[in-house]
């Protein structure tokens, strides 16, 4: 597992203004490299090539860059308002995210200071005719990376934002993080299934003074922490739970002393929102809102909805793809609570049968998806997705108008049932993952 160091590293390389401040820096050096590499450039060089040009080349990129890099900030900021109004505002982040958006500006601010470097420099003679030429060929280079990147820049605007665009953003963190949790279901730990029937009555319980979200958990740090003391822990608030000062994120069992509760809660890094890296439910519930929001009489639209049945399809199938059971458990004296199956149907599922309970087109395709899903060789799918086809059956029996549109519903589901063979309601449900 990914300890809270490379974690906490990889958020920062993932901010907007990390990648400016990487090109800004290396824009600054390029420019002053030119002072450095003017001796080794041969004296009759200069004159034959004529490297004057240089000035005023600078001051076209100087004044060019300011302006793209003006224009491309306000369409960033109209990019995120579309996201937050018609996809759903935990999906700007994603779009805030977006390594071809920030390598853009991060290129179009270097550039910048590049060409204001140079002419500061220039103006000082620091340069010399030599280091005139070097800098003359290391603008071409400039000019030329400057093209692609706007040629970039005009294929990815029109797509940023947008509802289909930043939909696909949100399924593919939500399969990575799925894929991640499902190769590693315990996060490298045991398995705490039942927390009365596991967890030792000696051990005691661990609490944190926050209130916010659980965005990472480093196991591997725990699980030192454990191995030093010779004890084990059992955790109870993993990524993605609510944790407050009155419910305990871990019991301890074998492990004493005021200084190792500091360091486990350490371990645990808590937020006011939560993160999709360690946790998949949340980019399941955030699919689902996006289209519950598509849903509404305001946006009105279905087809959206359906896009995601369709994308919620692939992110559950994975829990079916084979795993390496040799990986599973790296960590054996830390004891992790499952994700339920059913926990992520819900999250995708009940929200858009509710919200598309009255139209026919969605309804249909539910329930063509959650057959689909049925089929699938573990039996917790043909429990969570016939469970999940009769509550739709049940809200659309009610919220559709038309005789005729309750009769196609009820023949897609009398197939589902034929195929899937639905348990009755009252069958206990196939164990966690």
């Amino acid at each position: 597992m990914t300890s809270r160091w490379i974690w906490l590293l990889s958020q920062l390389t993932r901010r907007i203004w990390f990648r400016a401040s990487l090109f800004s820096l290396l824009a600054v050096a390029t420019a002053l490299l030119s002072i450095v590499a003017s001796p080794f450039i041969p004296a009759s060089l200069p004159a034959r090539i004529g490297a004057d040009a240089v000035d005023n080349i600078l001051g076209i990129i100087a004044s060019s860059m300011l302006t793209v890099t003006t224009f491309s900030l306000s369409t960033m900021v109209s990019a995120y308002s579309a996201a937050t109004s018609n996809v759903t505002p935990r999906a700007t982040k994603l779009v805030m995210e977006d390594s071809t958006t920030q390598n853009v500006l991060a290129t179009f601010v270097g550039s910048f200071l590049f060409s204001l470097v140079g002419i500061v420099a220039l103006s000082t003679g620091a340069y010399g005719d030599r280091g005139r030429l070097v800098l003359f060929l290391v603008t071409i280079a400039i000019i030329v990376l400057i093209v692609v990147t706007l040629l970039r820049w005009i294929d990815h605007l029109s797509r940023l934002g947008r509802v289909t665009e930043t939909t696909e953003r949100v399924e593919q963190v939500t399969l990575e993080a799925m894929r991640s949790r499902s190769q590693l279901p315990y996060l490298g730990g045991k398995p705490l299934l039942d927390e009365e029937r596991d967890v030792p009555s000696t051990a005691r319980a661990v609490f944190v003074s926050a209130f916010g979200y659980v965005q990472h958990v480093d196991t591997g740090a725990l699980s030192k922490i454990a191995a030093d003391c010779e004890g084990v822990i059992y955790l109870r608030a993993v990524p993605g739970s609510f944790v407050d000062p009155t419910e305990p994120i871990a019991w301890i069992d074998g492990i004493a002393g005021e200084d190792q509760d500091t360091e486990i809660c350490a371990c645990f890094s808590i937020a006011d929102t939560r993160s999709f890296d360690q946790d998949p439910r949340f980019g399941a519930c955030v699919l689902a809102e996006i289209a519950s929001r598509a849903l509404s009489p305001a946006v009105n639209d279905p087809g959206t909805a359906i896009d995601v049945i369709t994308r919620g399809i692939r992110i559950l199938a994975v829990w079916n793809e084979p795993r390496d059971k040799d990986a599973e458990i790296i960590f054996p004296n830390i004891h992790v609570p499952p994700i339920d199956l059913a926990d992520l149907f819900d999250d995708i599922f009940t929200p858009i049968a509710r919200d598309g309970a009255g139209l026919i087109e969605v309804v249909l395709r539910l329930q063509k998806a959650l057959r689909t899903l049925s089929r699938l060789e573990d039996p917790r799918y043909a429990f969570n997705a016939s469970r999940h086809a009769r509550e739709s059956l049940e809200r659309s029996e009610r919220a559709l108008t038309t005789d005729s549109d309750k009769r196609r519903v009820r023949a897609v589901a009398e197939s589902f049932a034929m195929a899937g063979s639905p348990i009755p309601i009252n069958s206990a449900a196939p164990a966690a993952i």
